[in-house]
């Protein structure tokens, strides 16, 4: 059975100041609460914007907005209010205890949907850290329970035992996860040194959740990665092998969806998965072309790159979705778009040839003559180079070719 949730925005009322393309309305962040809310498996009544010029250090609103709530929580029978801000433990419980009903914030919401679609066990361990590492500072003196009585959104993870901790409890397990989240990071530094030194390039799919990103690699490499349209459906990361038209052989690395004030607790916690996009040689920004919050949400994912130390790479930006609009976005022409539909295939020619352009710039080219018998070495010509041209002298073939550095490296020890 769905919850019934009221969903509140609280705008904190500002001197004008010169409008920002990129800035989010109060009622575009009420709209993406709404679709964080429905993703989670709630039924929402109502989605409230309140204005404020400050926020009370007690319950975040005003005592007679709280009191309005409670009476409509009655009324209507809430079973859940969600924030679009973060409270602090004092605010959630102060307004829970006036409200008579459970009240969570959007960072508690976020983790509860990425605990919903965490299905392996690296994901799962990333989820709880989070989940754990945000409730750590909120914890009483008295300590508090991990879950509240009758679960529900807000309360999936770790805390469904119900069981009575502190903080030290907490603390252990955290340090524990950590150290799985350790041997998860070693295991993927091995799985990208063995592609090093296959001589593979890594290009990552990065974009706004719900983009498009693993439609996307599903039609580039024909793989068949779960792709539906909710938020957050992909958290594992996945790698596949694609062959460019040219010949050669990168991976494409396809991982969880950003979104707008990502939860500084998840992006600690995915820090070994997003590693993905932070070892890439190429990045592909995927945009849904279709959505009109586009230039909010090119903002929010190169925030995050940002953050991740990896917005100075080389990136392919790719408005995706055409196949949903009438005319396309507005672009400044010094930037060179993609536009594609990944779910009907329309402009991957486009993007493969871009790839290859980008990918060119970390290649080499070079004459390389090869004794025809000399099998391996023909062998790793033909899987990891692009080659231009070949011609045959006496017992010898003479290839002009396009390779990677590392993959030059590999050539010459078999010469």
């Amino acid at each position: 059975m769905k919850e019934k949730a009221l969903l509140v925005t609280v705008n904190i009322t500002e001197p004008k100041k010169i409008d920002d393309p990129s800035a989010w309305t109060p009622k575009q962040r009420a709209e993406e609460l709404q679709s964080l809310a429905i993703s989670s498996g709630a039924e929402v009544i109502d989605n409230v914007i309140i204005n404020r010029k400050d926020i009370t250090p007690a319950l975040y609103i005003g005592k007679g907005k709280v009191h309005e709530f409670s009476l409509y929580v009655e009324e209507k029978d809430i079973d859940i209010i969600i924030f679009n801000n973060e409270l602090s433990g004092t605010q959630q419980r102060n307004i829970e205890a006036d409200v008579n009903t459970k009240v969570i914030d959007r960072t508690q919401l976020i983790l509860d949907i990425f605990a919903k679609r965490a299905l392996s066990n690296e994901g799962k361990v990333q989820v709880e850290l989070a989940q754990l590492s945000y409730m750590l500072p909120r914890l009483s003196d008295k300590g508090l329970e991990l879950s509240r009585q009758g679960g529900g959104i807000g309360t999936r993870g770790p805390g469904e035992q119900k069981l009575e901790v502190d903080k030290r409890r907490i603390s252990e397990r955290i340090a524990i996860l950590k150290k799985e989240l350790d041997n998860i990071k070693k295991q993927r530094a091995t799985s990208r040194k063995r592609r090093a030194q296959n001589s593979l390039l890594n290009v990552s799919i990065v974009g706004y959740t719900n983009a498009g990103k693993s439609t996307l690699l599903n039609k580039l490499t024909n793989s068949d990665v779960l792709a539906q349209d909710k938020l957050f459906c992909t958290l594992d990361p996945t790698v596949r092998a694609l062959t460019l038209p040219n010949n050669l052989v990168v991976t494409l690395s396809d991982t969880v969806g950003f979104v707008d004030r990502l939860p500084h607790h998840l992006i600690d916690a995915f820090k070994a998965t997003l590693e993905e996009v932070v070892e890439a040689d190429l990045i592909i920004h995927v945009i849904d072309s279709s959505d009109p919050k586009v230039v909010q949400y090119r903002k929010a994912v190169n925030d995050v790159l940002k953050e991740l130390q990896a917005d100075e790479k080389p990136t392919i930006t790719v408005f995706n979705k055409i196949d949903k609009i009438v005319e396309l976005p507005y672009a400044d022409k010094k930037e060179k778009i993609v536009y594609l539909s990944a779910l009907e295939g329309k402009g991957i020619d486009v993007l493969l040839k871009r790839i290859e352009e980008n990918i060119a710039q970390d290649l080499t080219k070079i004459t390389i003559t090869v004794d025809q018998a000399n099998m391996k070495a023909i062998n790793f010509i033909f899987e990891h180079a692009n080659i231009i041209s070949k011609d045959y002298k006496d017992n010898d073939i003479i290839c002009n070719i396009q390779i990677s550095h590392p993959a030059l490296a590999q050539l010459k020890k078999l010469l």
